[in-house]
């Protein structure tokens, strides 16, 4: 089934320089990126994206990470692209994903004192967690005219 995820690199992969391997993870196994935006965000757009968790105790530690810095945003299309992405990037907590996901080969595994400051996970990136929440983060953080449909170099050569 073709669907489309949101995926986001957080200010911590940003600041790293881990965009573009961040990117090439996804583009290796033929999933295909239909928007992309650097986008610094506001206190006010972090409580719309983190809406189901505003008023949790981790929520200001979740806010201050999201607004520290520049965020790359991307619409990621592919077959089973949520299950597949979320497989990718790894569970939440860096010090239990495994090697060969993003975040077990590239998060600082320092969260502990990242919660014992109240700054929260750092956990370079986001992934949608299910079909329904990508199509409205996608809403969220991408204008229709932003998105855009394209075949790639495969699509064209097993026509």
């Amino acid at each position: 089934m073709l669907e489309t995820t949101l995926v986001l690199v957080k200010p911590d992969g940003v600041q790293r320089g881990l965009v573009g391997e961040i990117i090439s993870r996804f583009e290796k196994i033929g999933m295909k990126i239909t928007g992309m935006k650097m986008f610094w965000v506001d206190k006010d757009f972090a409580k719309k994206h983190y809406s189901a968790h505003v008023g949790k105790s981790f929520y200001s530690g979740l806010e201050k990470n999201i607004t520290e810095g520049p965020v790359v945003a991307m619409a990621i299309e592919g077959l089973h692209a949520v299950e597949i992405v979320r497989k990718i990037v790894g569970g939440t907590e860096p010090r239990t994903s495994p090697p060969g996901t993003i975040r077990g080969d590239y998060s600082h595994h320092s969260y502990e004192y990242c919660n014992s400051k109240g700054i929260g996970i750092k956990n370079l990136i986001h992934a949608s967690g299910n079909i329904a929440e990508a199509k409205s983060e996608i809403k969220l953080w991408f204008k229709k005219d932003e998105l855009h449909s394209y075949k790639t170099v495969h699509e064209i050569h097993t026509m």
